[in-house]
């Protein structure tokens, strides 16, 4: 890697930023369809290590020659879909957003099929929950790890709430109509995003997040910024798993008897996922905002002597 030459990419590209305005919908939802695009899992380590290289030596102001910007884009979402904003470190590859498509299309079609009995809701609502517990650990917000103990009580706290939260309402189910019992996943899921969450982000809970000014200048950490955050987190992930399984199961009831018919319709539903994701992640900007006044009283006050200039505060919400 060379130091920039006459006729080099220009450095003033702020990629610390995403390349689309993030205050609009579709800029977000742009923004995400690359972070998210599945074929990111299949890049190599070396094509991993590469982007992060290329996009780490930007930031420095060290540009290899004959770099071009959209080049230097590229390197940025491969880097943005692997590692995380505020650690840096290399996520592990099924809590990655860029899993979440074939992961849950998978795990999505099991929990759709297998419904009936108590042992089969147990144990995919078991598989989904220990996925999901992987992704809002990995996707947390803010620099600070929980320790081996805490990823551990955590972990059983959100597996086992949503679990027992699915077995409920399979309970109900069975006094409702038969269509209606074909929902028991999606509201299960929905119900058990509120629980699996909040216990997989405690920390953030007790601690806060940290929250920047404008030029992302560290100001404090804040517990009302990680409940925004993670409020944001939850409805993106129930708007998820809408369309692959809060819609399904009408067309699904409908076909009982049809089982080509019903197998053909379960793929083009699983396949809204592909846009789900990325659209659902789009709903609120993840470099979000607040004002200080609406800060906890201490950390408040706290900007005020040493930024007194500063009126809102940013933050990563997580995904």
């Amino acid at each position: 890697v060379n130091s920039r030459m006459s006729g080099d990419l220009s450095l003033d590209i702020n990629i610390k930023e995403p390349r689309w305005d993030q205050s609009t919908f579709m800029g977000r939802a742009q923004h995400f369809f690359f972070v998210t695009d599945p074929r990111n899992i299949l890049k190599s380590s070396k094509t991993l290590e590469d982007a992060r290289v290329t996009v780490e030596n930007y930031r420095l102001g060290v540009v290899r020659p004959g770099l071009t910007e959209d080049e230097l884009w590229r390197a940025k979402y491969i880097y943005d879909s692997a590692f995380h904003p505020d650690t840096g470190e290399k996520m592990v590859v099924v809590g990655r957003m860029s899993a979440q498509v074939p992961m849950n299309m998978t795990i999505t079609g099991c929990m759709l099929t297998f419904y009936r009995t108590t042992p089969a809701v147990v144990f995919w609502q078991w598989v989904n929950q220990s996925f999901n517990a992987v992704v809002n650990y990995t996707n947390r917000s803010g620099d600070a790890a929980l320790t081996t103990n805490q990823l551990a009580a955590a972990y059983v706290s959100a597996t086992t709430g949503a679990v027992v939260t699915a077995l409920g309402l399979k309970s109900l189910a069975k006094r409702l109509p038969a269509v209606m019992s074909r929902f028991v996943p999606f509201f299960a899921v929905a119900a058990a995003n509120c629980i699996n969450i909040p216990f997989m982000r405690q920390r953030e809970l007790k601690y806060g997040i940290p929250v920047t000014d404008e030029n992302g200048n560290r100001l404090g950490e804040s517990v009302t910024a990680a409940k925004s955050g993670i409020i944001q987190v939850v409805v993106s992930r129930i708007g998820m798993a809408v369309p692959a399984m809060a819609i399904p199961p009408v067309i699904m009831n409908a076909l009982e008897k049809k089982a080509f018919m019903k197998v053909m319709l379960q793929q083009p539903w699983a396949c809204c996922l592909v846009f789900a994701t990325p659209l659902c992640c789009a709903l609120f900007p993840q470099k979000s905002s607040m004002t200080v006044s609406s800060l906890e009283p201490d950390l408040q006050e706290r900007i005020r002597q040493n930024s007194p200039h500063t009126t809102t505060v940013f933050f990563n919400k997580g995904l």
